[in-house]
């Protein structure tokens, strides 16, 4: 299966900007599927280092430890 997530929240979202980052590496990385993020809008800003290691959103992983495991499993990102 092949599946690509889009991710449009930013920083002023922390929950909803990890959502797709979630999904994507905890889920279909893990089940072994074909997968890809799109980084739209707001979510852009995910690709700074400082906000990346800032933003924590309520019941999911710090935006930090999603993208480490998307670049660890080459998970291609779109911007």
């Amino acid at each position: 299966m092949k599946t690509l997530y889009f991710a449009t929240a930013g920083e002023s979202d922390a929950t909803r900007a990890s959502l797709a980052l979630r999904l994507c590496v905890n889920g279909s990385v893990e089940a072994g599927q074909e997968t890809a993020v799109v980084l739209a809008g707001d979510a852009t800003e995910l690709l700074s280092e400082e906000t990346a290691n800032r933003i924590e959103g309520v019941g999911v992983p710090p935006v930090r430890e999603l993208l480490a495991k998307l670049f660890e499993h080459r998970v291609p990102l779109y911007v």
